[in-house]
């Protein structure tokens, strides 16, 4: 269950609670009269299933909450309560095919920031994938993909396109078009300086075979990608962190761009080019799928019974 804390002024309190009270997918409804202090108002919480809180949270922001309070939604890991678990049978549909919008919004948001944290992260990857790439190390070129947060902005677009939320797709936009090319361009200026002390030459990427996916694109390129990018918007979706993981793992971006640039400098322009349409096909990948995901994603959870009567 999620626990929904609102703050409205006085003159919404008896709109709020008839929005809470309305629903079957509600429990535990709690209010403090005054007792918020900014914004002044009164603080109303309550539990609710989530296969219920996309209806909740519409109807407090249609009452304008969001602008003249605030609504907050946090997970609830274990809840021992006869009446809660009565409200999420009541609810329709399942707890885990339930999206809450407005949930996975924010989150994707958080994660597509381009921010210095994003950018150290993505190009300490691409630095790892290429060194991975050049000693043929699959164990490092996996620990790059765990290690990159590409991710983020890729699930924001998805989620932006869906919703239609232009302020979001800037956001993922910006974070990709510039953190993919700084964080190669590091790398390339690396590899120019291993190569100017001699640990790299062009032969040095003339012989490998453990990672040679990086730069072998083709049609199962493409599914690989359509298929991790439905297994991580899937685990957004439902909090799965484990499957995430795996799909990190499957995403060949990081590699590609990282080799990418390797490839450039040491002369290796077919292998280059290789690497870059694996980027780009992983990318779109990953975003086709993701967008897939959300418009067929189950609707049984949308309207509750309260909604229907």
């Amino acid at each position: 269950m999620l626990h929904l804390r609102v703050i409205a002024p006085e003159d919404l309190r008896d709109d709020v609670l008839r929005v809470l009270q309305r629903h079957v997918g509600v429990a535990h409804l709690v209010i403090h009269p005054g007792a918020a202090l900014d914004p002044e108002g009164d603080e109303i919480a309550a539990d609710v299933a989530r296969e219920s809180a996309n209806d909740v949270v519409k109807q407090l922001k249609d009452l304008d909450v969001q602008h003249r309070g605030a609504i907050t939604l946090t997970a609830l890991d274990t809840v021992l309560s006869t009446r809660a678990h009565r409200a999420e049978d009541e609810a329709e549909g399942d707890p885990a095919d339930a999206l809450v919008w407005d949930e996975l919004i924010t989150r994707t948001r958080e994660e597509s920031t381009l921010s210095v944290t994003f950018m150290t992260f993505l190009t300490l990857a691409c630095l790892l994938a290429a060194i991975g790439a050049v000693t043929d190390s699959m164990v490092t070129v996996v620990g790059a993909m765990v290690l990159g947060p590409e991710f983020g902005p890729l699930a924001a677009l998805s989620v932006a396109l869906v919703q239609r939320r232009g302020d979001l797709a800037r956001r993922a936009t910006i974070a990709l078009l510039i953190g993919f090319p700084v964080a190669m361009g590091i790398t390339a200026l690396l590899t120019l300086a291993g190569r100017a002390v001699g640990w790299l030459s062009f032969d040095t990427i003339g012989d490998i075979h453990d990672v040679d996916f990086i730069f072998q694109v083709g049609p199962v390129s493409f599914v690989v990608a359509l298929l991790a990018g439905a297994a991580g918007m899937l685990s957004l979706m439902s909090s799965k962190s484990a499957a995430l993981v795996g799909v990190f793992i499957s995403v060949t971006t990081v590699p590609a761009a990282g080799f990418t640039a390797v490839a450039g400098i040491l002369g290796h322009w077919d292998v280059a080019a290789q690497s870059a349409a694996q980027l780009a096909v992983n990318l779109v990948g990953v975003v086709l799928a993701g967008v897939l995901v959300l418009v067929l994603r189950p609707r049984g959870n949308v309207i509750p019974r309260s909604a229907q009567t």
